[in-house]
C-alpha cells in the first residue's frame, strides 16, 4: 500500500461476542484475521485488538488484578455510546494510528494529570511524562492513555509509547469528518479497550475497576504531612516535632527529606550519621510522639552504594547524574535494591517514601534523566520505560509493606496507567495555585491522587489560601524542604532560615491550626470516600462535569470540584475576597453558615480569610469528627453529624484497624448512619469487633 493515511487501511469493527474473556495478554500477539472484532471482556468493558499489540504494556505490568465484584455491583452498562463499527486503524511506516468518530458537541477529559489543560476538544495532547505539568502540550507527572468522552465511555489505549491524540482538530481530505486521532509512534497495532456508562462517571468507575479498584489509606495517612528542611539533623527534626505537639499544631507524617543520605543525586541509601548518629533511635523517639515517618528518595543509585556492582547487570544502558537505573520490570533488580531499603529504612520502622525525580523533561534542551534510546535487561525501551517508571517503583516499594501487611502513604513524581490501587500521591515542584487547584479537578478523569502541597508563600493571604485548598485534597502536605520554619511562623524562606519569625506568627498559626483542625474532623468522611473509591471505583476528588454531566455550564468548570460524595470546594486565590461559584442544580448549604442557596446558577460569593467557599448539596449527612492532633492506633472519633436537607440518604462510616490489609479479608465493620424524621439512627454490620466511632449528637441544618 503506497499510501499512509487512515483510510489506507481500514479495519471494520464489530461489537459480537458477548461472553466474558481475559484482558491479559498473551507472550505472542499475533496479526489479527480479517473482520476484528470486539470481545466483552468484563461487564461494560470491551476490548478491540487492532494490528499486533506490542508485547510489554501498562497491562503486562498491571498493579492488581481487576475488581471483578466491583464491576459486577455496578449499574447494568449499556451499549457504548461510541459507534465502534467507525473505529478505524492503520499502520504506516512511522506506528499506528487509530480512528474514533465523534460528534460535533462532543467533549473530552483525561489523558493523566496535565495542570494547564482541562476540555480536550479541539486540541492536540501528548501522553508523555515530564516534571513540568504545568505545560499546554498535555506532558505531566501521570501520563494515562484514557480519555472519557462526555457521551458517556472510555477508552483505554494499552501503550507504553508516547501517544499523541487529536481530539477533533483535525480532518480527513474526503468528507472533513472530525474525529479523535490517536497516533502511536512506534506500534503495529494496540489493544484498545471500550468502558461504557449511563455517564462519564460510570465509565471511569469502571476503568478504575479495571485496574483493581481504589486505594485505601492508612487512617494516619490523612491527617497532615510536613516535610522539614533537606538539610535537619535528628535534633533540628526532634526540635520541631515536639513544638507541634507543644503548640498543638495537628500533625500526623513528619517527612525527611535528602539529607539523612550520605549521598544524594544519585543516591547511596546509607544514612548520614553526622546528622543522624542513632537512626533506630531517632525513628523510635518520632513513632513515640506518634509520628509516621516518611523518608525522601529516588532510585538511581550511586556509586558508593553497597549494591552498587550487585545491581549494575540489571540497571539501564544509561546513567542518571551518575548512578545506575535499576529496571524493576526485573525480579531480580527489585530484590538486590530492596536489600538495601530493608536494611537502611523499612527495618527500622519506617512508615512511607517519598518517590522523587522518577519523570522526565521530553521536550527540554537539558533533560537530566536517561534518552528514550535507553535499552534495558526487560526488554523495555527508554521510551516504554519513562511511561512506565514511576509505576514500577511505587510496586517495588509497596511489596515490603504488602509483606508485613502493613498499609503505607506515599508521595511519587510520576506514575502511569492503571494505577489507582497504588497507596501514593503524585506532587510537584511546580508552585502555581492555580495550576494546583486544576490538578484536583482533573484527577477524577483517572486513577491518580494529586496533592497541591505548600511551602512558602507571598503573603499571609497567599499562604492561608493554599492551606485552604490542601486540605481538601488526598494528601495535605506542607512541604518546608527549603525552609527551617514553617511558613505559618515566617512565609519568606530565606527569613526562615536566619530564624527570624514574621510579626504575623501568632495569628497565622491560629489560622493555620483551624484549617488543620477542619482537615482532621473529616478523617471520618474522607476515610469513608476511599472505601466507596475501592469498591466502586468512584474516585474522592471529582470536576463537577462527571457528578453533572447533563449540565454544560459545568463542563468547563476547572476551579472547582466535589470532595468525596457531597462536598463542593471552591478554592480562593491569593487577595480574592470573592469569586464566582458555579452551583450544579439542587440545593447546597454553605458549610460555615448553613445558608441554603439554590442550584443551577452561578453566585458571586464574598468569604473572608478565615473561611472559603466550601458547600455541602442537599440530602445528605456529614459526619464531622472533634478533632485529634494526630491518628493512633487507639483513637476513637466522637462524632458530629450535620443532617442538610429532610430527606438524606444513608451513609456508611467504615471501623477497622485502620492500619493493615485485614479489612480486604472481611475484618471491617460498616456503620450506617440514617435519618427519618424520628431522628438520627446508627446501626454496625460487619465483624471487626472494636468501636472507633462513637455517635454524640445530631444537628438539622
Amino acid at each position: 500500500m503506497g499510501k499512509t493515511h487512515i483510510l489506507a487501511s481500514t479495519v471494520a469493527v464489530t461489537l459480537a461476542c458477548l461472553s466474558y474473556g481475559t484482558p491479559n495478554m498473551p507472550a505472542d500477539k499475533t496479526e489479527p484475521q480479517a473482520g476484528v472484532r470486539a470481545q466483552l471482556v468484563y461487564p461494560g468493558i470491551w476490548r478491540i485488538r487492532l494490528g499486533t499489540p506490542e508485547r510489554l504494556t501498562p497491562l503486562g505490568y498491571r498493579s492488581a488484578a481487576v475488581a471483578k465484584d466491583g464491576l459486577a455491583n455496578l449499574n447494568a452498562a449499556p451499549a457504548p455510546a461510541v459507534a465502534i463499527d467507525q473505529i478505524r486503524f492503520a499502520k504506516s511506516a512511522r506506528g499506528c494510528i487509530v480512528e474514533f468518530p465523534m460528534d460535533k458537541s462532543e467533549k473530552f477529559y483525561g489523558l493523566g494529570l496535565s495542570t494547564n489543560t482541562f476540555e480536550l476538544s479541539g486540541r492536540k495532547a501528548w501522553v508523555v511524562p515530564s516534571d513540568h505539568p504545568e505545560e499546554t502540550t498535555n506532558e505531566s507527572h501521570a501520563p494515562e492513555p484514557f480519555f472519557v468522552s462526555s457521551r458517556g465511555y472510555g477508552v483505554y489505549l494499552d501503550t507504553a509509547r508516547y501517544a499523541a491524540v487529536s481530539f477533533g482538530n483535525v480532518a480527513e481530505k474526503e468528507g472533513h469528518r472530525k474525529s479523535v486521532l490517536v497516533d502511536i509512534p512506534g506500534a503495529r497495532g494496540v489493544d484498545v479497550y471500550i468502558f461504557s456508562g449511563k455517564s462519564p462517571l460510570e465509565s471511569v468507575q469502571r476503568y478504575n475497576l479495571f485496574a483493581g479498584g481504589g486505594v485505601v489509606p492508612p487512617m494516619w495517612g490523612l491527617g497532615i504531612a510536613y516535610r522539614g528542611k533537606g538539610s535537619a539533623t535528628a535534633d533540628d527534626v526532634l526540635g520541631l516535632a515536639k513544638s507541634f505537639r507543644d503548640d498543638d499544631i495537628p500533625c500526623d507524617i513528619f517527612g525527611i527529606e535528602p539529607g539523612w543520605q550520605t549521598q544524594t543525586y544519585s543516591c547511596s541509601f546509607l544514612w548520614n550519621l553526622g546528622h543522624f548518629p542513632k537512626p533506630s533511635e531517632f525513628i523510635d523517639k518520632m513513632h513515640g510522639m506518634d509520628y509516621r515517618m516518611s523518608f525522601w528518595e529516588h532510585p538511581f543509585t550511586h556509586p558508593t552504594s553497597p549494591i552498587h556492582e550487585a545491581l549494575k547487570p540489571y540497571s539501564g544502558s544509561h546513567l542518571v547524574w551518575n548512578g545506575l537505573v535499576p529496571d524493576f520490570a526485573t525480579p531480580q533488580a527489585r530484590k538486590i535494591f530492596l536489600g538495601q531499603q530493608n536494611e537502611s529504612l523499612f527495618s527500622k520502622g519506617v512508615d512511607s517514601l517519598k518517590i522523587d525525580e522518577v519523570d522526565y523533561q521530553p521536550f527540554k534542551p537539558d533533560p537530566w534523566s536517561f534518552p528514550d534510546s535507553s535499552t534495558f535487561p526487560s526488554g523495555l525501551d527508554g521510551e516504554q520505560m519513562h511511561s512506565l517508571f514511576g509505576t514500577l517503583c511505587q510496586q517495588t516499594m509497596l511489596t515490603p509493606y504488602r509483606e508485613k501487611n502493613l498499609r503505607t502513604w506515599g508521595l511519587v513524581r510520576n506514575s502511569g496507567a492503571l494505577s489507582a490501587s497504588l497507596p501514593y500521591t503524585i506532587y510537584s515542584d511546580t508552585y502555581d495555585h492555580r495550576s494546583y487547584i486544576r490538578g484536583l479537578a482533573k484527577t477524577g478523569f483517572g486513577g491518580h491522587l494529586w496533592t497541591p502541597e505548600v511551602r512558602d508563600a507571598k503573603s499571609v493571604d497567599d499562604l492561608i489560601r493554599r492551606v485552604q485548598t490542601v486540605i481538601f485534597s488526598p494528601y495535605a502536605m506542607i512541604n518546608c524542604w527549603y525552609m527551617k520554619m514553617p511558613p505559618w511562623l515566617q512565609i519568606d524562606a530565606d527569613k526562615s532560615n536566619a530564624g527570624q519569625k514574621m510579626a504575623e506568627s501568632e495569628d497565622t498559626t491560629r489560622r493555620v491550626r483551624e484549617i488543620f483542625r477542619l482537615r482532621m474532623s473529616l478523617a471520618p468522611y474522607l476515610y469513608s470516600a476511599f472505601n466507596e473509591y475501592r469498591q466502586t471505583g468512584l474516585p474522592v476528588v471529582r470536576a463537577l462535569c462527571l457528578d453533572y454531566p447533563g449540565e454544560a455550564d459545568l463542563a468547563g468548570v476547572d476551579d472547582q470540584f466535589m470532595f468525596g460524595p457531597s462536598m463542593m470546594v471552591a478554592p480562593m486565590m491569593e487577595g480574592q475576597k470573592k469569586r464566582p461559584v458555579a452551583f450544579p442544580k439542587g440545593d447546597w448549604y454553605d458549610f460555615y453558615t448553613g445558608e441554603r442557596v439554590k442550584g443551577g446558577q452561578v453566585v458571586e460569593v464574598a468569604k473572608t480569610l478565615d473561611e472559603m467557599p466550601l458547600y455541602v448539596k442537599a440530602e445528605t449527612l456529614l459526619p464531622l469528627a472533634e478533632p485529634v492532633n494526630h491518628i493512633g492506633k487507639e483513637t476513637v472519633f466522637k462524632i458530629h453529624v450535620r443532617v442538610y436537607g429532610a430527606h438524606p440518604g444513608d451513609l456508611s462510616l467504615y471501623e477497622d484497624d485502620w492500619e493493615t490489609y485485614d479489612y480486604e479479608k472481611g475484618a471491617q465493620t460498616k456503620l450506617t448512619l440514617s435519618w427519618t424524621s424520628s431522628g438520627g439512627a446508627s446501626k454496625r454490620s460487619g465483624n471487626y469487633a472494636k468501636h472507633r466511632y462513637e455517635i454524640v449528637g445530631w444537628e438539622s441544618k
